[in-house]
């Protein structure tokens, strides 16, 4: 049985021990309180048209959301009515989970390492889906390529969201950091 107090990532170990060294070198930061790091990693899950005809579609997109990051993930609700859409105001839409720490770097490690692979016809993430602020967010088509997916069990397949916040000030840095974490980036 993995002993959970001295356990550590390998990506969050990784960072520790090199990535931070090599950082304050490439971009040379005066105090090491300036070395950019993962804040914290957004996965969302909009059901949309589906939820609208079935409620039980969030629910379903929550529950894959929830094997997918290793914690609960949170069902999202419409703010107002939108009657073009047939939407009403607290309505079940989609999911949403908020991953830090150890979750976090347990997860990129998984997306860089298996899910991304297994994307068909993958050629390598956009290098321009950054904001300006360090954060960067990427679309994946399909949510059956995490392997915590039983693809059998599969009722609907769903798109997800994921954003990548950073403390980094601009998206040079922010890419820095990720290129360390072997995001495979598009030349």
């Amino acid at each position: 049985m993995l002993d959970t107090a001295s356990y550590t990532p390998r990506l969050k170990a990784a960072y520790r021990d090199t990535m931070r060294a090599a950082l304050k070198e490439e971009f040379g930061y005066a105090n090491d309180l300036m070395i950019p790091k993962l804040d914290k990693i957004v996965l969302n899950i909009g059901a949309g048209a589906e939820s609208v005809k079935d409620s039980k579609k969030a629910k379903s997109a929550a529950e894959d959301l929830t094997l997918i990051a290793g914690q609960q993930a949170v069902v999202t609700r419409a703010k107002k009515s939108i009657a073009g859409f047939r939407v009403r105001e607290d309505m079940p839409l989609g999911a949403k989970v908020t991953l830090r720490g150890d979750r976090m770097y347990e997860f990129l490690d998984r997306l860089v390492t298996i899910a991304l692979p297994r994307v068909r016809d993958f050629r390598g993430v956009s290098p321009k889906s950054f904001d300006g602020n360090g954060n960067y967010a990427m679309g994946i088509k399909e949510h059956i390529v995490f392997p915590e997916i039983n693809f059998d069990k599969v009722d609907e397949v769903w798109g997800i969201d994921v954003v990548i916040c950073t403390t980094a000030k601009t998206d040079a840095e922010a890419k820095a950091l990720l290129k360390h974490f072997n995001m495979p980036f598009t030349s």
